[in-house]
C-alpha cells in the first residue's frame, strides 16, 4: 500500500505516528521529571516557609495589630463606629463603657485596656481604673454621662473619645510611629514628635548602624590583610591557618563573650600585662563601655569577612601585579589599582554580612556594654520578656527588616553594576 492510499484510508505514515508517539513520550517524562523535582524540593521550601516567612509576616503584623480595645470594650467600639468625632457621644456611649469596663474586669482584661490607653496618653491609665469607681452601680439609670464627667473631667474631653475611637480600630500607627520617636497628637490628631525627654528609639537606631559600621571597619582593616595573606600561603598552611581563623566558630556565643570580660577587665590578664611591662600607670577602662564591645563583636564577626575575601583572592592569578608592575608600576599603586578592584565582590559581600548580623547583636553588648551601649536587638528583647509589649517588639524588629532588605538591595546593585564593569 502506497502513502496516498495510507492517508486515503485515515491513517498516518509510521514515521509521522513514531513522532507524535515519541513526543508524547517526552512531555510524559517531562512531567514525571517535574513532579519528582518538586517533591524533592518541597521538604525544604515547607521548612523556609514556617521557619522564616510565617514568623516575618507574624511580626510585620503585629507591628500594626490593635486588638487590646475590640477584645475588652467590644461595646463602645462598636458605639465609636457611628460617632461623628464632634463633641462628646452620647449617653448609651457612657453605659457601653461602664458595661464593656465592668466585664473586661471581670474577665481580667481591664489591665490590658488601661495599658493600650496609657500608649496614647500616661493619663488614661488612671482615668480607666478609675472609671467603675465614679460610674453608678445599676448600668440602666440615667445620669451615667453626667456621673462620669463631674468625677473624671478627662471624659468630657473631645480628645480622650478621639483616642479611644482610634485605639479601637483593627489596625495602628502607634507602634511604628513610636520606633520613630513620633505620635499622634490627641487634640489635633497629627503626627508629631515627642519631647526630648521622651524620644529614645531615634538615637538607638544610630547607635546601632554607628556601632555596626565601626565594627565593620575594623573587621575590614583586620580581616583584608590577613585573608591576602593567607590567599599566599601554601595549600596546607593555609588549611591549617584557616582553622584557626574559624575556631571561635566551635566555641558558644556567650563563653566567648564572658571570656573578653575576663580578659578585659581591670585586674584580667591585658590590664595585668600592660601594668606589668610598665606601659601603663593604672588600669584602662576596657570593659562595661563601647570598647569592650567594638573588641568583642569584631572578634567574633571577622571570620564572616576572611571567609569571603580568601575565597575571592585566591582565584585572582598573580600574574595581573607581575605585568602591572613590569610594565613599570609601582607595587603600592599595582595592588591598589589591579589587584584591590577584583576582591569588591568578597569585600561587599563580608562587610555586608558583618554589618547586617552586627546591627542585630544582643548578647554581646548586653553583657560587655554600659546602658550607652545597647542596641536595637536589647529593647526587642525588653519589649518581648519584660513589659510584654508586643507591637513595639514588633515594630522595632519591622525597622530592623527594612534596613537589612535596603542593605541587601544596595548590594545587588553594587554587585550588578561591578559585573557590568567587568563585562566591558
Amino acid at each position: 500500500m502506497t502513502a496516498t492510499e495510507i492517508v486515503a484510508a485515515g491513517q498516518q505514515p509510521a514515521g509521522a505516528e513514531g513522532a507524535a508517539t515519541l513526543k508524547q513520550q517526552l512531555h510524559r517524562s517531562q512531567r514525571v521529571y517535574k513532579r519528582r523535582t518538586w517533591m524533592l524540593v518541597a521538604p525544604l521550601l515547607a521548612f523556609i516557609l514556617i521557619i522564616f516567612v510565617v514568623p516575618i509576616a507574624s511580626i510585620l503584623i503585629n507591628s500594626v495589630a490593635n486588638p487590646e480595645i475590640r477584645d475588652g470594650m467590644p461595646g463602645v467600639t462598636a458605639a465609636l463606629k457611628r460617632w461623628d468625632g464632634a463633641g462628646v457621644p452620647d449617653e448609651n456611649t457612657f453605659r457601653a463603657v461602664v458595661v464593656d469596663l465592668r466585664k473586661a474586669r471581670a474577665e481580667g482584661q481591664i489591665a490590658s485596656v488601661a495599658k493600650r490607653m496609657s500608649y496614647e496618653d500616661s493619663a488614661y491609665r488612671g482615668l480607666i481604673m478609675r472609671t467603675l469607681h465614679a460610674a453608678p452601680q445599676n448600668d440602666a439609670a440615667p445620669g451615667t454621662r453626667e456621673a462620669l464627667i463631674g468625677a473624671l473631667p478627662l471624659w468630657g474631653e473631645n480628645a480622650t473619645w478621639r483616642s479611644l475611637q482610634r485605639a479601637s480600630r483593627p489596625f495602628t500607627s502607634y507602634y511604628l510611629l513610636a520606633v520613630f520617636d513620633r505620635k499622634v497628637d490627641p487634640q489635633t490628631g497629627n503626627i508629631v514628635k515627642l519631647a526630648d525627654t521622651d524620644a529614645l528609639f531615634v538615637n538607638v537606631l544610630f547607635r546601632t548602624l554607628l556601632m555596626a559600621a565601626v565594627v565593620t571597619l575594623f573587621c575590614v582593616a583586620l580581616g583584608y590583610p590577613l585573608a591576602y595573606w593567607l590567599s599566599k600561603q601554601p595549600a596546607g598552611r593555609a588549611n591549617l591557618l584557616m582553622i584557626m581563623v574559624l575556631l571561635p566558630f566551635w566555641t558558644s556565643l556567650i563563653v566567648r563573650t564572658a571570656s573578653w570580660i575576663v580578659l578585659l577587665q581591670s585586674g584580667g590578664l591585658i590590664n595585668g600585662a600592660l601594668l606589668h611591662t610598665g606601659i601603663i600607670d593604672k588600669p584602662l577602662v576596657l570593659v562595661f563601655n563601647r570598647v569592650g564591645v567594638y573588641i568583642a563583636m569584631t572578634h567574633i564577626l571577622l571570620p564572616f569577612i576572611v571567609l569571603p575575601l580568601y575565597a575571592v583572592m585566591k582565584g585572582i592569578s598573580p600574574n595581573y601585579l607581575r605585568a602591572a608592575i613590569s610594565l613599570g608600576a609601582h607595587p603600592f599603586i599595582a595592588f591598589w589599582r589591579v589587584y584591590v578592584p577584583q576582591t569588591y565582590a568578597g569585600l561587599a559581600a563580608g562587610g555586608l554580612l558583618v554589618f547586617i548580623m552586627a546591627i542585630g547583636y544582643y548578647i554581646t553588648p548586653a553583657l560587655l556594654g554600659g546602658p550607652g551601649d545597647q542596641m536595637l536587638s536589647y529593647f526587642v528583647a525588653f519589649f518581648t520578656n519584660t513589659t510584654m509589649n508586643w507591637g513595639m517588639a514588633a515594630a522595632l524588629g519591622s525597622q530592623l527588616l527594612v534596613i537589612v532588605l535596603l542593605l541587601y538591595i544596595v548590594y545587588i546593585r553594587v554587585t550588578r553594576t561591578q559585573a557590568e564593569l567587568a563585562a566591558h
